[in-house]
Formats: structure tokens, sequence, C-alpha cells
């Protein structure tokens, strides 16, 4: 659990600014009959459940192996994160599209507009400060990588999604408020359902992004290079083995791998002797690399290894 604990705080930072925003904007809609503010208003409250989810998600995640799940629950972050990505496009892009189309179809005048421009300004401010404190955490996490680079190669959905759906808002708020102030100088009321739409479409491109990164997480993805050979570093220091041939590792959570190595031992070992060079593999692993939560350790000649390594880039191309 400790190693979300960032995580958490953006989060939780999320999801107190976006409950008090969808109460406002909503209000501020009631009053208005702006189209570009009632989805501005079901965006927020879609962004407050999605935190919601990806609490949900982490407190599964965090639970232990069981009979059932032998190699524990990680993959709930996954797939939760996976949720919450068709939730934004679904229900915020879905809701947006429809009020969008409804209010160029059929156009009413924004009342008291000035409402809503103090509505988007202050919810400019809140969600800016949602998005400054996911920023900064990834910005932590990413190291000297390139920000797409980083998400891409990043395990820990929680914080890259918080930070797209609170851009996403901010793109938002201005196309709603540019919508808004249009359709009022032009007096075209159809503007503010087209600036619906608008939002729609942010929102969209957003959940196929989201969607499609967690997708790749849930299916599942192999630790970083740097990982791997750090993995066969240690085995190969070991005086039992010959050779550490390779290692597939896959993450069953951010901070949860399982490791699959190929070893040629010493030709010359007992059974109980290759036993004893597992176990200090392992031990020495735990120790150094506490996120190599299950490792499996495979006896195979390094002619054999490269062989099947081959066919498997072959069967790749």
């Amino acid at each position: 659990m400790a190693a979300h604990g960032g995580s958490k705080t953006v989060i939780y930072a999320a999801l107190a600014g976006n409950l008090a925003i969808a109460v406002t904007k909503f209000v501020a809609a009631f009053f208005t009959g702006s189209s570009a503010m009632l989805s501005e208003g079901v965006h927020s409250l879609v962004d407050t459940g999605n935190g919601g989810l990806l609490l949900y998600g982490m407190h599964r995640a965090a639970r232990p192996p069981d009979r059932t799940h032998p190699l524990g629950h990680g993959r709930e972050l996954y797939f939760w994160s996976f949720i919450v990505a068709l939730l934004v496009f679904a229900l915020g892009a879905g809701v947006s599209f429809y009020e969008g189309v409804v209010h160029i179809m059929a156009p009413e005048p924004v009342a008291n507009p000035k409402i809503n421009y103090i509505v988007l300004g202050l919810s400019m401010l809140f969600e800016g400060s949602s998005w400054y404190v996911a920023l900064k955490e990834f910005r932590q996490q990413k190291g000297k990588q390139g920000w797409l680079q980083a998400v891409q190669s990043s395990k820990d959905p929680s914080v890259y999604t918080i930070l797209f759906e609170d851009s996403a808002a901010l793109l938002g708020l201005f196309v709603a408020f540019a919508g808004i102030l249009v359709a009022e100088l032009l007096d075209m009321p159809e503007l503010d359902g087209v600036a619906s739409i608008g939002i729609a479409m942010i929102l969209g491109a957003t959940a196929i992004f989201l969607a499609r990164e967690s997708k790749g997480l849930l299916i599942g993805e192999p630790a970083s290079p740097e990982v791997q050979a750090k993995v066969l570093a240690i085995a190969q220091q070991d005086p039992a083995v010959q050779r550490a041939n390779g290692v597939l590792t896959v993450h069953l959570g951010p901070r949860q791998i399982v490791a699959g190595l190929s070893i040629e031992f010493e030709d010359h070992l007992t059974a109980p002797e290759i036993e004893a060079c597992v176990e200090r593999i392992e031990a020495l692993l735990k120790k150094e690399m506490p996120e190599i939560t299950r490792l499996f350790v495979k006896p195979q000649t390094t002619g054999t290894w490269e062989h099947r390594r081959k066919q498997v880039e072959a069967a790749s191309d």
C-alpha cells in the first residue's frame, strides 16, 4: 500500500475538486440552461466516480494471494482503470455529444451567462490545482523519460489517468467558456451546443488513449529492460550458475512482478545443490528487488533458450 501513497494523494485531490465542481456546474446549468455547462457538470461527475473506482481498484489490488488467486490480485487496478476509460467515453463523451446535438437542433439562448463565466472561472482554478498535484506526482515518476514514453512505460495507471482526466477537464472548460461567450456575442445559441460536441470529442479522444494503455497492462506487460537486466545480473553472480540465459517477466501490478528465469547450472551440481542455488537467488532478489513477488526457475541449456527465443521473435514479426 505504501507504494501507492502518492497516487492516493493525487486521487483524493481530484475527488474533492471534481465533486465540488460538479455540484456547482449542475446548479449553474439549471439556472442558465447552458448545454455546455450541463456537459461540463456530467464530465465532472464522471471524473468524481472514476476517482472512486481507482481507489477501489487500489484497495482490491492490495489483497494478498489466496486459493483462487495464487499470484495475488494486482491486476484489479488495471481492470478498474480500463472501466474508468470506458466510463469517460460512454458517460462523459456520450452525454456531452447528445446534449450538443439536442441544443443545436433546438437552440435556446443561455440565461444569465455571467453565472456560467463565474462558475467556469472557479472551476478552472480548482481543476488547475488538482491538475498540478497530478502533474507534480507524474513528473517524479517519469524521471528523464519523455511524456508519452513515460505514459507508455508506466505500470501505475492511477496517476496518469487522473492527469489525463484533469487535462481533458481543463480543455473542456476552455471550450465551454469559448462556446458560451461566442454564442452570446454573435447571438447564436447553436454555438453552445457546438461547444458541447467539442467537449465530447475531447473526452472521447482521452478515453480511447486511456483504454489503449489500460488494455496493454490488463493483458500483461513485461518489466522494464533495466529490471530484467538486474534480475539476470543477480542470478549470474551465483557460483552455481554457468549462465543466466534470460528472464520472462510480467507485471501483475505497479509493484508486483512475476519472473521466470532460464538458467544453465554447472554440470557437476547435484539436485540438492541446485535447490540451494535457487533458494539463494530467491533470497537475494527478495532483498534487493522486493517488486519481484514470484520467481520461477527453469533449468535449461543456453542453446535451447536461444532456439525458443528466436521462435518467439519470428512469431512476433
